[in-house]
């Protein structure tokens, strides 16, 4: 159970930061909205539309990696396995 949650860890945090990078390594609050930008031939005027998209900000990479501590804390609770006490018999 120790090396499950450990290894559970390891690879919540390698996914929240491949997730993190791929999606813009936003440094910024998460947001639900991408700005795009759209230049008007015809006016000349150049515009700002929102289109839905998800940038993953520090806000989540911090929430993935305390997530990942936490597992990675509670496989401590556990016994290594196969692991004996020494015990002395009565004499």
């Amino acid at each position: 159970m120790r090396k499950t949650l450990q290894v559970i860890a390891l690879v919540l945090v390698l996914g929240v930061i491949g997730t993190w990078a791929g999606l813009g390594a936003n440094r910024g609050w998460s947001k639900d909205k991408r700005e795009v930008r759209q230049y008007d031939e015809v006016t000349g005027i150049e515009g700002i539309s929102y289109v839905d998209a998800f940038l993953p900000g520090v806000d989540f990479l911090g929430a993935g990696i305390l997530a990942a501590a936490g597992l990675a804390g509670a496989s401590f609770l556990f016994r290594k396995p196969n692991q004996r006490q020494n015990t002395k018999p009565n004499q």
